[in-house]
């Protein structure tokens, strides 16, 4: 551990937590008072500070207490429980769904649960993972002890010509949906058509689709309640066997307390609205503010490629000299050699704001 620090210290990444006053995306630095306008929230369509989200957070709060008290498998569960799994499994259209307390607790939960039960089913499971996958997925294969193969970036023909390597192995291949440091989007399509002439099964980790990729009816889906749904949480959704697989084998879901109720009722609301017309509006939003920066770009994840350290952090400085919050993503997050402002607009963004920070950027010689 003493090396460790040393070693990070010395290279510029020991890293230490920014406190904002409030979760609005114009806020301030609770260390210095500096009024900024964040571009780092993952809050893609502001719901997290939506009037109703935040009622029904509070009815919920006064209804049920602040917490579940146990895990969902002893007393913890309750009706608002049973309710947003029934909500998400109509949303994803899927048989059933299942609340973790955090994303990456599920990927933890549900690919350890999966691949368990394919290898007592016959011989060793191999996952096969894309080389950008979130590290939660990465951490779900290691806890898993499963064998892993890590096809090259959304790349189908390496993916299949691996798994042609042990064609007598059961396959599990799991990809994001949205990658998160880069916004771009996996070959979900491709993947699908793949897994089902190999029979393998999908595993798609959803947490960053606002805008799409559209799923396959195929895929096994893990995703989160704190991005879109403004909330905290995490889900997975699935045939009734799987999520009863898992009720039973995913042990980030059997050993923890369940999520609590209010953060439950107001992720089911946000849902609500997602689905509803004020929801197109938002991601109708969302669009247009995206294309303000980078017309026709995929998702609201916008890489600024910068190469080194020094320079992404100089430029994530001097935008915050400007009162324009872009944080620098650096080793051990990306690779060396890559990093880059990682750029997160949200629906509530104005588009002034996103016109000066396009502005501030064109000014320090950086393009999107």
């Amino acid at each position: 551990m003493g090396h460790r620090h040393v070693a990070a210290r010395s290279a510029g990444r020991w890293r230490s937590i920014r406190t904002l006053d409030s979760g609005a995306l114009v806020t301030a630095l609770r260390s210095t008072g500096q009024k900024v306008v964040s571009f780092a929230s993952n809050d893609y369509l502001g719901l997290s500070q939506h009037p109703a989200v935040i009622q029904a957070a509070q009815t919920a709060l006064a209804e049920y207490g602040a917490g579940a008290g146990a895990a969902r498998l002893i007393v913890g569960s309750r009706p608002i429980h049973d309710h947003m799994e029934s909500a998400l499994a109509s949303w994803t259209e899927r048989e059933a769904a299942l609340l973790f307390p955090t994303g990456f607790q599920a990927n933890m939960g549900v690919i350890g649960a999966l691949a368990a039960a394919a290898a007592a089913a016959t011989t060793d499971c191999i996952v096969y993972s894309d080389e950008l996958n979130h590290a939660s997925i990465i951490d779900g294969i290691r806890a898993a002890r499963a064998s892993v193969q890590v096809y090259r970036h959304c790349d189908v023909d390496h993916l299949a010509s691996l798994i042609a390597q042990h064609p007598d192995s059961p396959a599990i291949v799991v990809t994001d949906a949205v990658f998160s440091m880069d916004g771009d989007l996996a070959p979900l399509d491709d993947l699908a058509d793949l897994c089902a002439v190999t029979d393998a099964l999908l595993l798609v980790d959803a947490a960053h689709v606002v805008l799409g990729p559209s799923i396959p009816s195929s895929a096994v889906i893990v995703g989160t309640l704190s991005k879109t749904f403004g909330s905290v949480g995490g889900f997975l959704a699935a045939d009734q066997h799987l999520v009863d697989l898992c009720v039973n084998s995913a042990r980030s879901f059997i050993f923890t307390t369940a999520n609590s109720p209010a953060e439950v009722a107001a992720a089911h609301c946000a849902l609500m609205i997602c689905c509803s017309a004020e929801g197109a509006e938002l991601r109708s939003q969302l669009r247009s503010n995206v294309d303000l920066l980078s017309p026709g770009h995929p998702s609201p994840i916008l890489p600024v490629l910068l190469g080194s350290e020094e320079r992404a952090m100089e430029v994530s400085h001097a935008l915050l000299a400007q009162g324009l919050l872009v944080p620098a993503i650096r080793p051990p997050t990306v690779a060396a050699g890559t990093c880059r402002l990682r750029i997160a607009v949200s629906a509530a963004h104005q588009p002034s704001d996103l016109i000066r920070l396009g502005s501030a950027l064109s000014e320090l010689g950086v393009d999107l």
